[in-house]
């Protein structure tokens, strides 16, 4: 039977700011030490009233306006009302009728809001054969396994983005658009720099409402994936609900099909049953007492903040396009190191020869990130010396081989390419009359190849090249071993 498959996704991202959403506490991800960025608002102690960070606020008007989003003139904080160990007063400051940003697109896909809240602490669950000084130590092996908490990310804010529900005819194709719609949002952050996003740290969470149905027009059972990490996890998560969904529509068990919250494991790479999927109307949403009503069009400059929005990923992608003409998967190199991009565009406006800058991104892309991986300490070359070292390929002064040996020298040493290929001898040699010696024993030696060249087989001459080039210690420009070759084979 022919199935069509929903999606919606839920996009949680910690934004970078000094303190937290609602008090002067620290914001600070890279603390170890448990429970030390505290105090009595985001521990919620009777009598604490929050105050909202306004830097958090401006953080999500640039993302709507990066996604040409709607920004709202009226906004408000609610109280989204459940009981878990991680929320410390029983509710938490989020938005619900009144979102900071509605509408907007990004990948191919509608956006519905984006709006802000506080971040939940963060549940360590401890599972271990002692329980030394814990209360009721000495209870059985068995029930040994516990849980802390550390509220040193509770009330950090928090940036959701949820998209509209977008329907596919594969699995595949929408695994992917979720996993690059992911992608993408985490570099408008990076870009923008309202958030580190770093997926391993929970600094950016992704969960996936997905639904199957057999009529394109009708919505199945909305099932919700959570503790999705990675971009890998997206996707494969996503098909594997797919799957599951699948088999059991078509064992005819549709009714195991609910509404719920669902995990992803990624050791056994499956999901699992959490908990029933609560509604809004279970979260009670009511606007915050505590805090005021926000006029965001009076507190912002809004036009003034679109000007000085940064160059956009997409943006960025359709100037290297039509500027440099480079690989679309090198482009992509670049958009996703912003750094690396700098250092190419350095060496672009130097080289302008079109064929030079491919040339240069093709080492940057390929054998320089080969290094880094091999050696993180080696050093970026300076822009200077990596246009050279691109002209120096495109003039045949020296081999690929020549060059990617030049390269590593210049992340090790620094000095110019042209003074390390002159040290190592490294220059390709363009004297006609040596390169016409050496052809002349190469091919004396190798009469049965020259004569498989001479009877129509022209592929043979490259085992010659081969051999002159060794002859000269891979000093020989080829392109003249070439000439002088085939003159003396005629």
């Amino acid at each position: 039977m022919k199935y069509f498959y929903t999606i919606g996704l839920e996009i949680h991202a910690e934004l970078k700011t000094l303190t937290k959403m609602f008090c002067a506490c620290k914001n600070d991800p890279d603390e170890e030490r448990p429970n030390v960025n505290v105090c009595p608002v985001c521990m919620a102690h009777p009598g604490a009233l929050p105050v909202p960070n306004k830097k958090a606020i401006e953080n999500v008007i640039k993302v709507g306006l990066a996604i040409d989003g709607e920004i709202a003139d009226f906004s408000e904080f609610d109280r989204k009302n459940y009981f878990y160990p991680d929320i410390p007063k029983g509710y938490q400051i989020s938005q619900y009728k009144y979102p900071i940003v509605k509408g907007g697109r990004l990948a191919d896909m509608d956006v519905t809001r984006v709006h802000l809240e506080e971040d939940t602490a963060n549940n360590k669950h401890r599972e271990e054969a002692s329980d030394v000084g814990r209360p009721n130590a000495g209870r059985p092996t068995s029930e040994t396994g516990y849980s802390l908490i550390d509220f040193n990310r509770a009330g950090v804010p928090l940036m959701e983005l949820v998209t509209e529900a977008h329907t596919f005819d594969t699995a595949e194709e929408m695994a992917k658009k979720a996993s690059r719609f992911a992608k993408e949002l985490q570099l408008i952050l990076w870009y923008l720099g309202v958030s580190e996003a770093n997926m391993e740290k929970g600094e950016m969470r992704v969960e996936a409402n997905i639904s199957i149905s057999p009529d394109r027009k009708v919505l199945g059972t909305k099932v919700e994936v959570k503790n999705l990490n990675s971009f890998r996890s997206v996707e494969r998560a996503i098909k594997y609900e797919i799957d599951r969904m699948t088999e059991l529509m078509e064992t005819g068990r549709v009714g195991e099909i609910v509404q719920e919250t669902r995990g992803w494991d990624e050791g056994k790479q499956s999901t699992f049953s959490q908990r029933k999927k609560e509604s809004s109307e279970d979260y009670r949403y009511f606007p915050d007492p505590d805090l005021p009503k926000m006029k965001l069009h009076e507190a912002f400059d809004l036009e003034k903040m679109k000007r000085e929005l940064p160059e956009l990923p997409a943006q960025k992608r359709a100037r290297y396009k039509n500027g440099f003409g480079i690989k679309d998967e090198d482009t992509e190199v670049y958009i996703n190191d912003i750094t690396l991009g700098s250092w190419f565009e350095d060496i672009a406006r130097i080289l302008e020869d079109a064929e030079k800058i491919k040339i240069a991104s093709n080492y940057i892309t390929t054998d320089f990130i080969g290094i880094k991986k091999t050696n993180p300490e080696a050093e970026m070359p300076s822009a200077k010396n990596m246009a050279e070292l691109a002209s120096m390929i495109k003039e045949s002064l020296i081999s690929s081989r020549a060059a990617k040996d030049i390269l590593s020298e210049m992340t090790r040493v620094g000095d110019s390419p042209m003074k390390i290929a002159i040290d190592k001898n490294m220059l390709q040699k363009s004297d006609e009359g040596a390169i016409k010696e050496m052809a002349e024993k190469i091919i004396s030696e190798n009469s049965e190849v020259a004569e498989s060249y001479r009877s129509g087989k022209e592929n043979a001459i490259m085992s010659l090249v081969g051999k002159v080039i060794k002859e000269s210690k891979g000093s020989a420009n080829p392109q003249i071993v070439i000439k002088i070759l085939k003159s003396l084979l005629k």
